[in-house]
């Protein structure tokens, strides 16, 4: 196994070399649960790259959501370079699923936008997988939904050897086997072609392409070669070549699987008729038997995946294979934002089961339809080996699970959690007043959040007619607004954001020195203990930082989040005065911060763009409005999750592509 290796010109500082000796100490010695609780900037990720590099195990990184997970790939991929680091997420530029409205008689049939490159990461990590032991799969909840098994994945293989004598016509009858599609004319991803004695391939999950030269039925040279461009990047022995589609089965198992279909489909029906369901039978009888004519004639049909259980043989019930399966049983799991994420992973199977239900119920799909769905949270647990959770703010559950909660709150910058304080909501308005005064006399600006849309429209509002300057944000503002507000607010074209949930991951303010909550005492997960953590969080990247809470109690999430943060403070603190760290906030700085920002945000968009525009082709017409939907959603994506300068520039790129047209 190649060893994985960390490179980044950063040592750990602060309480990271702690951290990582502890967690990767725990994993050594055979605990299956722990958390790293961390502060916000205290380089997380950083730390769970160095845990991997001091254990040595391929390992899982669970995020969220998508635009997360693209974060943490990029962070990974800069430090494993020499490693495999592969991105696992939905597939989906736009996905709605099969469903029936009962109440309405509505069938609504699935419609979905496949984005090529994303499912070329995907099928990507499930070779390196079959491969390499040195591998990083960074992924979403997709993880836990069906897959085909490692062992019949690992032998739906295509391989051909240099100076082995081959039957071409049953080498591409394999390829066709494989789900590649024949077309002499175009070489594109998941496609091959012959011209007399050279036979060309482009893998699914391949950047590059094979051209073989034979002699009459011997192999005579292999060549791995740049499909856009023709260049020839070299030469080799012997070729590997795995499924175009995740959902591949032999022939063997899917002639196996036509009893059983068939045999599920009579019982059914005999139980429709016998409950006088005929139009359900009807209805079911017709669509069971055109799938059952497409497996047989071609071996895939629409939907193939609604077969899964019984192409798989696996009994009623029984839990599916997903990615998890591929990955080494001795592996490492971290899953990040674990607050959020693990509520997710244990929603999953319930939300997919309602649906499917309807379906099975009114003649749409057979009961083994339900049996094509992801894991519950306990198969999922299950599957994990040693699991790290990774947050801010853990929950009750990861805490009680784990052998230790390992902490994290020195940030290498020095800069400690901001102080906080509980005032009265009566005079509030006159207080805030006072405070941001205070703020724009010193360069910094300030966040108010409040719990509607319309109190924040009048607050800003009444703050205006008092001469200052400030704008809100909430859903309803348009999305290539936000990019604006946000922009104007580092530029100080403005002092004051109100908004009410501004605690999105790229939310990066180091000019805001101040942070009013109004009604803090109010019960509601905008005001729990895990939102108000996350809200004292955003004001400790600026050396002044201050949170003040206006409350007419003092509730229970306040107090521990005071609490918190006070003891956080107190650790800071003691650090910085034995190593001599003097926080700061050096005016430059938020001017570096921008740039760097938005270097990092062009980056991102751009990398975005990019792998959009290598699965589709602008010449065409209708790839050509493909794109573009693909373009909106991504930027929608990003407005989403409050990354405004991404959004922008995709925006922008939009706005050229249109023009080219």
């Amino acid at each position: 196994m190649r060893q994985f290796e960390v490179v980044s010109p950063f040592k750990p500082a602060g309480d990271q070399s702690e951290a990582i000796a502890a967690l990767a100490g725990g994993i050594n010695a055979g605990d299956k649960y722990q958390v790293l609780q961390g502060v916000t900037g205290s380089g997380k990720t950083f730390t769970m790259a160095k845990i991997i590099e001091a254990v040595q195990m391929p390992t899982l990184v669970l995020s969220h959501n998508k635009t997360l997970a693209a974060q943490l790939y990029r962070e990974f991929k800069g430090f494993f370079p020499h490693n495999a680091v592969e991105y696992f997420v939905s597939y989906y530029d736009y996905y709605q699923p099969e469903a029936y409205v009962a109440s309405r008689d509505l069938y609504i049939e699935k419609d979905a936008s496949i984005n090529d490159e994303i499912e070329r990461m995907r099928l990507s990590a499930a070779r390196n997988l079959m491969e390499r032991e040195d591998v990083i799969i960074v992924a979403t909840v997709s993880c836990i939904y069906g897959m085909v098994t490692p062992e019949v994945y690992r032998k739906m293989t295509a391989t051909f050897s240099k100076g082995e004598t081959v039957n071409v016509d049953t080498l591409m009858r394999r390829f066709v086997e494989l789900q590649y599609e024949r077309n002499d004319a175009v070489l594109e991803r998941g496609r091959f072609r012959r011209r007399g004695d050279t036979l060309e391939i482009y893998p699914a999950y391949m950047e590059e392409a094979y051209r073989v030269d034979l002699d009459w039925d011997v192999v005579e040279k292999i060549r791995r070669f740049n499909p856009v461009s023709g260049e020839v990047l070299e030469e080799i022995d012997r070729a590997l070549i795995y499924p175009a589609k995740q959902f591949v089965m032999p022939a063997e198992m899917v002639r196996n699987a036509m009893d059983s279909i068939k045999q599920e489909l009579a019982d059914r029906l005999e139980q429709f008729r016998s409950e006088g369901k005929i139009m359900e039978a009807e209805r079911l009888k017709t669509r069971v038997e055109y799938d059952i004519e497409m497996l047989t004639e071609m071996g895939y049909c629409p939907g193939i995946e609604n077969y899964s259980a019984l192409l798989a043989g696996r009994k009623p019930g029984e839990s599916p294979d997903t990615m998890v399966d591929y990955i080494p049983k001795k592996h490492l799991t971290f899953i990040d934002e674990s607050h959020v994420t693990l509520p997710q992973l244990g929603a999953m199977y319930a939300g997919d089961r309602s649906r499917k239900q309807n379906l099975v119920d009114y003649g749409f799909r057979l009961p083994c339809a339900l049996d094509n769905r992801p894991l519950r949270y306990d198969e999922f647990e299950a599957r994990l080996d040693k699991t790290v959770f990774v947050s801010a703010t853990p929950g009750k559950t990861e805490v009680e699970q784990s052998v230790r909660v390992v902490q994290q709150l020195i940030r290498p910058t020095g800069l400690l959690d901001p102080e906080i304080e509980v005032r009265p909501s009566e005079g509030q308005m006159e207080d805030i007043y006072a405070e941001v005064q205070k703020r724009i006399a010193c360069g910094e600006r300030a966040l108010i959040l409040t719990l509607t849309k319309k109190m924040a429209e009048d607050l800003t509002d009444y703050l205006t007619g008092l001469g200052l300057k400030v704008r809100y944000i909430h859903s309803e503002v348009e999305t290539i607004e936000r990019v604006e507000i946000l922009t104007q607010l580092r530029q100080g074209a403005f002092d004051i954001l109100v908004g009410i949930n501004l605690l999105r991951e790229g939310i990066d303010l180091p000019e805001v020195s101040f942070i009013a909550i109004l009604d803090a005492d109010k019960i509601g997960f905008l005001r729990s203990l895990t939102s108000l953590v996350q809200i004292i969080g955003r004001a400790a990247r600026n050396a002044a930082g201050k949170v003040i809470m206006y409350a007419d109690r003092m509730s229970g999430a306040m107090e521990q989040a005071i609490s918190e943060t006070a003891r956080r403070r107190e650790i800071q603190i003691a650090y910085n005065k034995k190593h001599g760290i003097t926080p700061a906030t050096v005016k430059k700085a938020i001017a570096d911060i921008l740039t760097r920002h938005a270097e990092e945000a062009e980056d991102s968009a751009m990398t975005t763009v990019e792998v959009l525009k290598k699965s589709h082709n602008l010449l065409i017409p209708a790839q050509r409005k493909q794109l573009l939907k693909a373009l909106e959603s991504e930027m929608l994506e990003h407005a989403k999750n409050l990354e405004f300068e991404q959004a922008a520039l995709i925006r922008d790129e939009i706005s050229k592509i249109k023009e080219q047209g």
